[in-house]
């Protein structure tokens, strides 16, 4: 049951033009709940903040109140304020929590312990191999995968941990009731169902280029730890690598080739001190056991894996002679090879050959 009272007085905090986040937290900080702030009036509101809380007495935004309280009425649609008890507990710690969180989906995911897992729009198409293959294996583990529902690796991380049944956290940039980009309106629609869509915004917020670094922030907030796939040097994604090091969490990424524009993002973290990944295991041995899985089960491989293994034997052999053993074309074996090298199932020798290691 939804306390209207008190979810309208959140909303009409929030949703006053020029009253930000830092204002907001000002005026928490000095009353308690933003329904002793309307009853303490004007001028007590003043003499915290100034003349900006003559907004928050002339404004009157009853109108997108009743809206979104209407939206939050609907089935598995919510908004979480930072007085309730579902908060997410991780977006508590860091300096600058949003005040309010407009949910899609479970907001139950919102407490477990997750990874961010970041990268870029135009990523390559091994890069969103190995985004989707790290989601779907870490999801197995019990982590929640957390993204930003963006075109690219964002997308293949969400895609992944559906894959396995996992949880997933998409943080958009835009209002709750909007999807963007429209191309992902499918995964966003399974996102809502199986994990959660999140937005600070308020309802009805177009994409605007401002909100997605901001949004950023909840991101990193919401994880243990941010895992850059693919990024160019100066990407959004090294913007939430930064915000994850203040704000205390793990920082990690996966190499890639010197001559691609796409790596040197993850090379440039890597010299600032992020941990080199080549596995999943490699995350999870440095984030430690948590609840929903302290013992880190046995990767296991799919039907057409399993076929690459049997012919690969247990001696190194070349990507030619792996063509030659399965008739499989050089661009599909690629791809599993390097799902099964993710796994921890084979190692990758010089000269593009391969060895099994299970």
């Amino acid at each position: 049951m939804i306390d209207k009272e008190g979810l309208a007085a959140w909303l009409r905090l929030t949703l006053t033009p020029g009253i930000g986040g830092e204002t907001q937290r000002k005026l928490l900080a000095a009353f308690g709940l933003p329904e002793a702030i309307f009853a303490a009036g004007r001028l007590a509101a003043r003499a915290v903040v100034g003349e900006r809380a003559d907004q928050l007495f002339d404004f009157d935004p009853s109108e997108a109140v009743d809206r979104s309280i209407a939206w939050a009425e609907q089935p598995g649609q919510h908004i979480l304020t930072l007085a309730d008890s579902g908060y997410p507990q991780a977006l508590l710690e860091i300096p600058d929590p949003p005040s309010l969180l407009y949910v899609r989906g479970d907001p139950a995911l919102l407490q477990k312990r997750g990874l961010a897992i970041v990268g870029s729009r135009n990523a390559t198409p091994q890069g969103q191999q190995t985004a989707e293959t790290f989601a779907r294996t870490l999801a197995a583990k019990g982590l929640a995968v957390i993204s930003g529902l963006a075109l690219g690796i964002d997308a293949a991380a969400h895609r992944g941990a559906l894959t396995t049944g996992g949880a997933t956290i998409a943080v958009i940039g835009t209002g709750a009731d909007r999807i963007y980009p429209a191309r992902n309106k499918e995964l966003a629609l399974a996102i809502a169902e199986r994990g959660a869509i999140i937005s600070e915004f308020p309802l009805g917020t177009p994409a605007i280029a401002a909100n997605f670094p901001r949004r950023n922030r909840i991101i990193s907030g919401l994880a243990r730890g941010v895992l850059v796939v693919e990024a160019a040097p100066e990407s959004g994604s090294l913007i939430t690598a930064r915000l994850a090091a203040e704000q205390g969490r793990e920082v990690f990424a996966i190499p890639g080739s010197i001559h691609s524009p796409v790596a040197r993002g993850c090379h440039k973290l890597i010299k600032q001190g992020a941990k080199l990944v080549e596995t999943a295991q490699d995350i999870l041995e440095e984030l430690g056991s948590f609840a929903d899985s302290s013992v880190v089960e046995q990767p296991v491989a799919s039907r057409d894996e399993s076929d690459v293994l049997k012919a690969l034997g247990h001696d190194p052999c070349g990507l030619d002679d792996l063509v030659d053993r399965t008739g499989v074309s050089a661009d599909r074996l690629l791809g599993e090879l390097l799902t099964l090298e993710l796994d921890g199932l084979i190692a990758t020798l010089p000269g593009n050959r391969y060895q099994r290691l299970a």
